[in-house]
């Protein structure tokens, strides 16, 4: 699964990489954490998060799509939701069965996206398995070059039906796919994000048409064994903890990890 992550780029920045649009409005800094804000060590559901489109224009509806950076809330909520946030986030789906799912079957078809980011937590359980709570051990997921991953989501827009909010702004919302793990990555979990290669980005992102089946199919063993395994403090288990420290190396608790 994938239920925190780090991220330390802006919009700006990441769509002058992208030669995309940004299209995420400035933040002021007293209205906390958002997708603008910059670096964010600790992003969990709910969470605004940056995500990356690929949208035709509305004014010219025949031009060719283009790369766009838009704020979502991460924990999609459909677009025939009767309320918009109340229960549980739906921030990951099961790219297995997106396609029949009732909540996500629509995105399937044509509102992909990506979401970028450093890298992402996982817990694994320490100790005897059988036990009530074993404590767990947090690890952290990135890129042993140091390059950006892109996790393949879904998005939907929501429209307030009650009287008067006809003309209020869609609320956007997504969700990050998730698959069996492979690699050295079934070592901390059995599910791991969808991670997206650069080589697959038009097909995914393509509003005109329906995702190749293939396309949701779990990564190669070579992108798992590309991922640094790191274990890392307790202070990610709290999201009110932020900073460069979440994501240090550590001392696993209570085994000796050969495999990292």
């Amino acid at each position: 699964m994938c239920g925190r992550f780090a991220v330390t780029t802006d919009p700006a920045a990441l769509a002058a990489e992208l030669d995309a649009v940004n299209e995420v409005a400035p933040q002021p800094l007293d209205k906390g954490p958002s997708a603008s804000s910059g670096a964010d060590y600790n992003v969990g559901p709910t969470r605004s998060v940056m995500t990356v489109v690929k949208r035709h224009s509305r004014e010219h509806p025949d031009d060719d799509p283009v790369l766009r950076i838009r704020e979502m809330r991460w924990g999609l909520v459909p677009f025939w939701a009767k309320e918009f946030g109340k229960g549980a986030p739906m921030f990951n789906a099961r790219a297995e069965t997106a396609v029949t799912m009732r909540s996500f079957r629509d995105a399937v078809k044509s509102r992909r996206l990506l979401v970028p980011m450093d890298g992402w937590y996982e817990w694994r359980p320490i100790g005897d398995a059988g036990a009530t709570k074993p404590p767990k051990q947090a690890y952290y997921m990135s890129p042993k070059d140091g390059t950006r991953l892109f996790m393949a989501g879904l998005w939907s827009s929501w429209h307030s039906k009650a009287e008067g909010a006809k003309d209020d702004p869609p609320k956007l919302s997504c969700t990050i796919l998730t698959t069996d793990s492979v690699g050295p990555l079934q070592f901390v979990h059995d599910r791991m994000p969808l991670i997206m290669p650069a080589e697959q980005w038009d097909a995914w992102l393509d509003p005109d048409h329906p995702a190749d089946p293939e396309l949701l199919a779990a990564p190669s063993s070579a992108l798992a064994e590309a991922i640094e395994i790191r274990p890392v403090s307790a202070l990610v288990n709290s999201v009110r903890n932020n900073g460069p420290e979440l994501i240090d190396r550590v001392e696993p608790l209570g085994e000796q990890e050969t495999l990292l």
